[in-house]
């Protein structure tokens, strides 16, 4: 009896070793998450956080898109009211609805279903119109050249125009009246 005493006692040290080592020594697969511990949190200015956080706005802006001289409309729904930052809606879909500080142009044109490059725009039909030998792709901001629009905040009442094709002077000056005439 003694003998099976003995051997009872060395099974359960066993089992309790081995149980143990799986509870407590053996590394676990989950991560160990602490909620009691505080992290240090960064010392940020006032000025630093109001320039990393985005203010609301409400103002408006307005563009213009020509291929080859065909001024581009967007009053398909698949372009209206795609972001809650800035869109475009049905009743006039050339103007901007920004509701977020520091929007960029290229921002905006990424939230439609079409592309825009330096040097390329990719309609939302797929229809492609990249710079060549013969024909550009060119921005206007404010009735002037200004080849960094995309890279440009959008500010109250900007005006911006992006065409494509091998026009003269004078039909640019005429897209950018009727874009001028979208926007008053």
């Amino acid at each position: 009896m003694n003998k099976f005493l003995i051997l009872a006692i060395a099974i359960c040290i066993a089992v309790l070793g081995i149980g143990g080592f799986y509870v407590f020594g053996k590394p676990s697969s989950q991560p160990i998450i602490q909620t009691d511990t505080k992290v240090p949190q960064p010392l940020i200015t006032k000025e630093a956080a109001q320039k990393t956080q985005s203010t609301l706005v409400d103002y408006k802006a307005a563009f213009a898109i020509y291929t080859n001289g065909i001024f581009r409309v967007f009053t398909a729904s698949m372009y209206h009211n795609l972001s809650k930052d800035v869109y475009i809606q049905a009743d006039n879909p050339n103007i901007v609805h920004v509701k977020k500080s520091g929007i960029t142009w290229d921002y905006f044109f990424k939230t439609l279903p079409f592309s825009v490059t330096k040097d390329c725009l990719i309609t939302g039909t797929k229809e492609t119109f990249c710079t060549n030998q013969t024909k550009s792709l060119k921005f206007y901001l404010n009735g002037e050249r200004f080849d960094n629009l995309l890279d440009t905040e959008i500010k109250p009442n900007d005006k911006a125009l992006i065409t494509f094709g091998s026009e003269t002077d004078a039909e640019i000056a005429k897209q950018l009246e009727k874009l001028s005439s979208i926007f008053k």
